[in-house]
């Protein structure tokens, strides 16, 4: 190789090497909010679904009785929601294999910055 294409080599793949992982979490991003829909529906009397207080619709959360709801909060604004907040379904992080309600809730619920 010519000592002036050492350069132009170098740099092709370091682009090559930053690019690669980058196209692949796009690549893995859009595979899973297209799961949503076809991933089965998670059951609010699914035991961990339980456990966590997981509800269908947030509007039906007393605050009383959950305190760390907040109001507004729902699956679709979550950091662990793996769908877009425009999807009534999703997959989530915290249910892998479910797809959760978008305007769900469960204690978990982690607001995205």
């Amino acid at each position: 190789m010519d000592t002036a294409d050492q350069p132009n080599a170098r740099r092709k793949f370091l682009l090559t090497a930053l690019a690669t992982p980058l196209a692949a979490v796009v690549a893995s991003e859009a595979v899973l909010a297209q799961q949503g829909t076809a991933l089965p529906h998670l059951d609010p009397a699914d035991p961990q679904a339980k456990g966590l207080g997981y509800v269908d619709n947030a509007k039906n959360i007393n605050p009383k009785v959950e305190a760390t709801y907040k109001p507004g909060a729902h699956c679709g604004t979550c950091l662990q929601f793996r769908g877009h907040a425009t999807d009534a379904w999703g997959p989530c992080n915290i249910f892998p294999g479910k797809a959760v309600s978008s305007s769900g809730w469960c204690r978990v619920w982690a607001g995205k910055s």
